[in-house]
C-alpha cells in the first residue's frame, strides 16, 4: 500500500509546486526580487509550452506512423529530401522566441543591476573569515558577527538601500533568499548592489561562496522594520543600547 501511495504523493506535492504562480521561488521581500520573478514567469511558461509542443509532436508521431509505410519497388519509402517553408519555419521561431528572451532578460538586468548615487540607506558589508561586518556610514553604526554569534542586519521597510560589499580575505557571497539575488564579496575589489525592501520581516542571510571550513556557519539575520523603528534602532545603537529581537522566523 506504502508503494502505491508514493507516486500519488509525488504527483500532488509536484502539481502543488507548480499551482504557485512564482513556480516555486519564494515570495520576494524587495522590488528588485519581484523584477526577477516576473522574468522567472515568462521563462517558465516559455519553456513549459515549448516541452508540451515538443511531447505533442513526438506522441504525435507515434501513433500516426507506428506502422511501416508501404514501400516502392526497390524497398524503401517515400524519400522527402527538402521542405523549404517547414525549414525557415522552424530555423525563424526560436530566434524569434531567444530574441525576446534575452530582450526581457537585458532589462530585468539592467533594472535590478542599477545602483542610486544617494540610496535612502547606505550599508557598508564586509565578508571576513568567517562572519560579517555591518556599518552604517550615515549614522556612525556597526553590527559585527561571526560564525558563533551571526550578526543581525537591519533595514527599513520601503526603502532603497545601497549596499558596499567588499572583503578582508577570500572570496565571499552576500546572499539574502527574499531578495532573490546576490553579490560577490572580491577581495580588493568593491561590488555595490541596491535593494528596495517591500515588506515587513525577518529573513536569513548566507554566503553563497565557498569560503573555507566554516563557511556553512558563516549566516546572518536580516529585519526589515518600519523606518520609524529602523530610526529608533539607529539611536539606541548610538546611545550603546541593544534592540529587542523582532517577532518572527527567518524567511
Amino acid at each position: 500500500a506504502d508503494r502505491t501511495q508514493r507516486p500519488a504523493a509525488g504527483i500532488l506535492l509536484l502539481a502543488g509546486t507548480g499551482c504557485s504562480t512564482r513556480f516555486g521561488l519564494p515570495e520576494p521581500a524587495s522590488e528588485q526580487g519581484s523584477d526577477i520573478v516576473d522574468l522567472w514567469r515568462v521563462l517558465f511558461l516559455v519553456a513549459m509550452a515549448i516541452g508540451l509542443l515538443v511531447i505533442g509532436l513526438i506522441a504525435w508521431s507515434v501513433v500516426r506512423y507506428r506502422r511501416q509505410a508501404q514501400t516502392q519497388g526497390d524497398g524503401e519509402p517515400p524519400q522527402f529530401r527538402d521542405n523549404v517553408r517547414l525549414e525557415l519555419f522552424y530555423t525563424a521561431v526560436p530566434l524569434v522566441i531567444v530574441a525576446v528572451l534575452f530582450g526581457l532578460t537585458v532589462a530585468t538586468q539592467r533594472r535590478t543591476t542599477h545602483t542610486e548615487e544617494r540610496p535612502d540607506v547606505r550599508v557598508d558589508v564586509t565578508g571576513f573569515q568567517w562572519g560579517w561586518r555591518f556599518h552604517y556610514p550615515e549614522a556612525g553604526v556597526t553590527v559585527v558577527g561571526d560564525s558563533n554569534h551571526p550578526p543581525t542586519l537591519v533595514l527599513p521597510a520601503g526603502r532603497r538601500v545601497g549596499f558596499a560589499l567588499a572583503s578582508t580575505d577570500v572570496i565571499h557571497s552576500f546572499y539574502v533568499p527574499a531578495f532573490l539575488d546576490k553579490r560577490d564579496v572580491v577581495p580588493g575589489e568593491e561590488n555595490r548592489v541596491d535593494v528596495t525592501t517591500t515588506r515587513v520581516g525577518r529573513f536569513s542571510g548566507l554566503c553563497a561562496e565557498f569560503c573555507g571550513l566554516d563557511h556553512a556557519r558563516m549566516a546572518f539575520t536580516v529585519d526589515v522594520v518600519p523606518p520609524a523603528e529602523f530610526q529608533a534602532w539607529l539611536a539606541a545603537q548610538q546611545e550603546g543600547r541593544t534592540r529587542p529581537p523582532v517577532p518572527g522566523t527567518a524567511q
